[in-house]
C-alpha cells in the first residue's frame, strides 16, 4: 500500500462496435463542452437531434473494421501499457478513460481501495500537446470528481510533453524501421481541431492564427497552442532524423461540421501527394500514443484507400508508440521524478 499513485489517462473508446454502445459514448464525449463549445442548449439539440440519430450506426461500422477479440484497441493497449509502466516503478499505477470506461471515476476509487492511506495522485493526460478538448478536459474532469468525491487527495499533472526530448527520442526511433526502405514522403497527421479552439486558448488574445507566421514568433500562447505544438514535434523529429525539408510535411485529420478546422486536411493531402510525384507515403500520426480509430481505420484502412487510388504505390502507416518499453519506462520516472524525487 502506498500514500502516492500515478493514474494514466486516455481518451477511451465505446464498450462494444455496436450502435448502441458507440451512442452513448459519443453522447458523453460531444456534450463535453470542452469538445463542442457551444452553449448547452444549443450542443444538446445538435448532438440528440442531429448527430446522434445516424453517427452511432456509422461510427459503428468503423469500429467494427478495427476491434480485436481482446477488445478496443485502444483500451487493450492503454491496459498492457499500465502493466508495463507497473512494472518499471513501485508506486501504484491506475488507469482511467476521459470518456467511456474505466472512467476517472472508478479509476481514482480503485487506486483508493487497493491504497487506503492513498493521499497524492500524479496524473498523466496521454496526449504530448495541449488543447481544450484532450489535455484541458482530463484536467478539468479529474479536479470536479476530486472535489466531489476525494476531497482527501491531492491531484497534480503532467505537463504535455511534445517537446521533451526523451519522448521525442522515443518517436523518432519509433519512425526510424520505416525509413529503411525506400520512400517519397513522410506525412505527419495530427488529430484536427477547430480554429476557434486555438483563438480561445490563446491568453493574449491577439496572436494565435493572427499574425503572420505565429507559430514561429514567440508568445504567451505557445504553452496553449496545439498548432505551434505540434509543428514543435514534426521539427524536432526532421533534425533527429536529419529529414531534408522537402521529404516531410503537416497535415491535420478528423474534422467535424463546417466551422473552420486547422488546416491541410490530411485527406486533401492524401489525394494530391500521388500528383506531385509522391508514389511511396509514410505516415506518421504524433498526436496518439496509442493506436485507435484514428489511426487504424481513419489513416491505416481510409487514407491508404485513398492514396493508392489517387495513385500511389506504397503506403506504409507506422504504428503509434503504444507499449515500446522505452515508453512505459519514461511514464514510470515521470511519476517517479514528480511523487518522490521532491
Amino acid at each position: 500500500m502506498s500514500q502516492k499513485a500515478i493514474l494514466l489517462v486516455n481518451l477511451g473508446s465505446p464498450e462494444s462496435p455496436q450502435a448502441k454502445d458507440v451512442k452513448p459514448y459519443l453522447r458523453e464525449f460531444l456534450m463535453d463542452e470542452k469538445v463542442i463549445d457551444k452553449p448547452f442548449l444549443f450542443r444538446y439539440l445538435l448532438i440528440e437531434g442531429i448527430i446522434l440519430r445516424t453517427r452511432p450506426q456509422k461510427s459503428a461500422e468503423a469500429y467494427q473494421k478495427i476491434w480485436w477479440n481482446e477488445g478496443s484497441p485502444l483500451i487493450v493497449l492503454s491496459e498492457r501499457l499500465q502493466k508495463l509502466v507497473q512494472q518499471n516503478t513501485q508506486l501504484p499505477v491506475g488507469l482511467a478513460m476521459r470518456y467511456g470506461n474505466p472512467s476517472i471515476q472508478s479509476g481514482l476509487e480503485k487506486l483508493k481501495a487497493e491504497n487506503p492511506d492513498l493521499k497524492e495522485v500524479f496524473v498523466i493526460p496521454l496526449y504530448p500537446h495541449y488543447a481544450m478538448s484532450s489535455y484541458e478536459t482530463v484536467v478539468d474532469k479529474v479536479n470536479a470528481v476530486v472535489k466531489e468525491d476525494f476531497s482527501d487527495l491531492t491531484v497534480s499533472f503532467k505537463d504535455v510533453f511534445y517537446n521533451d526530448a526523451q519522448y521525442l527520442d522515443i518517436l523518432a526511433n519509433s519512425l526510424k524501421p520505416a525509413l529503411e526502405k525506400d520512400y517519397d514522403h513522410i506525412l505527419f497527421s495530427y488529430h484536427g481541431i477547430p480554429e476557434r479552439h486555438v483563438h480561445k486558448t490563446d491568453p493574449s488574445g491577439s496572436h494565435c492564427l493572427k499574425i503572420e507566421d505565429c507559430c514561429n514568433q514567440n508568445s504567451s500562447a505557445q504553452p496553449f497552442c496545439y498548432r505551434h505544438q505540434v509543428f514543435e514535434t514534426t521539427k524536432a523529429i526532421a533534425q533527429r532524423l536529419n529529414l531534408p525539408k522537402e521529404k516531410y510535411s503537416d497535415s491535420f485529420q478528423s474534422r467535424l461540421g463546417r466551422d473552420p478546422w486547422l488546416q491541410p486536411f490530411t485527406d486533401h493531402v492524401i489525394e494530391e501527394l500521388p500528383k506531385k510525384g509522391v508514389k511511396k507515403l509514410v505516415v506518421l500520426c504524433p498526436a496518439f500514443v496509442s493506436d485507435c480509430l484514428e489511426t487504424l481505420e481513419e489513416i491505416g484502412m481510409e487514407a491508404r484507400k485513398e492514396f493508392l487510388k489517387a495513385g500511389g504505390e506504397e503506403f506504409t502507416l507506422v504504428p503509434c508508440i503504444n507499449t515500446h518499453e522505452s515508453w512505459a519506462k519514461l511514464l514510470a520516472q515521470w511519476g517517479e521524478k514528480a511523487l518522490v524525487t521532491r
